[in-house]
Parts: C-alpha cells; sequence; structure tokens
C-alpha cells in the first residue's frame, strides 16, 4: 500500500504545541508521511493539503475555535471540489461537540485521552476505504 499522507495543522492562532507535535510523531513512527504546517486558518490549510497531495488533514486544537475552525475547512475543501479528503480533529473539544462536528463533516474528533493506537487504526482505516482497498 502507497504510504499514508497525513497534513497537520493547529487551527488558527491556537498557542499550544504538544499534542500537535506528539502526534505526529506517532503517525510517523507508524510509517505515515506527515507535514507539518504549523498555525494557520482554513484556506492555508486547504491550500496546503491540495497542494501537497495528502490522504487526510488532521486539525488540533486547544483554544474553543472547533465549531468554526474546523467546518470551515470541510466547506472550502467542499467548495473547491475535494471531498476525498477526510477531515480529523484533536484536543481539548467538550464532549457536547462531537456530534456537531461529525454533522459538519468532520470524519473523527479524538481527545486528549484518545489512545494514539486508535488514532493511527482510525486513519489507516479511512484511508483504506477512501481508496477502495480490502481491509
Amino acid at each position: 500500500m502507497k504510504k499514508i499522507k497525513v497534513l497537520i495543522a493547529k487551527l488558527g492562532l491556537d498557542i499550544h504545541w504538544r499534542g500537535a507535535v506528539v502526534v505526529s510523531r506517532f503517525l510517523r513512527d507508524a510509517g505515515m508521511e506527515v507535514v507539518y504546517i504549523g498555525n494557520k486558518y482554513p484556506d492555508e490549510i486547504v491550500d496546503a493539503a491540495i497542494q501537497e497531495g495528502v490522504d487526510v488533514i488532521g486539525l488540533s486544537t486547544l483554544s474553543g475555535n472547533h465549531l468554526t475552525l474546523g467546518p470551515k475547512v470541510v466547506r472550502l475543501l467542499a467548495e473547491r471540489g475535494i471531498k476525498d479528503i477526510p477531515v480529523l480533529i484533536g484536543g481539548v473539544i467538550p464532549p457536547a461537540d462531537v456530534e456537531e462536528l461529525k454533522k459538519h463533516g468532520i470524519a473523527g474528533v479524538f481527545v486528549p485521552e484518545t489512545p494514539m493506537e486508535e488514532i493511527i487504526k482510525f486513519i489507516e482505516d479511512i484511508v483504506i476505504q477512501k481508496r477502495g482497498l480490502p481491509k
């Protein structure tokens, strides 16, 4: 199978860094190619995802901007006719917001206690499904 390519971005001006870097390292150690772009706004994230030809976009948030900026990434992808790049989000997200994010097209939501193996498996499964490969 072709190596999975994941873009990791911190949403907006969120000043945290640890979660995004830790997840990036785990994904890399699991054999994925990771493009880490740091703090970016939705239009910059979508531009980078297209330019890099990624399989998945991973957003990291701590500052409470997840309900506005997360769905905006999905919306901008759709506006550009891109429907095959799933968007995941992780960070400090209240449980009450998880279903709202999914309603807006976020494919996966991960909170700080999520085991890394679960995130890795989720990405592998979603890319296998996207590529039409057997499990």
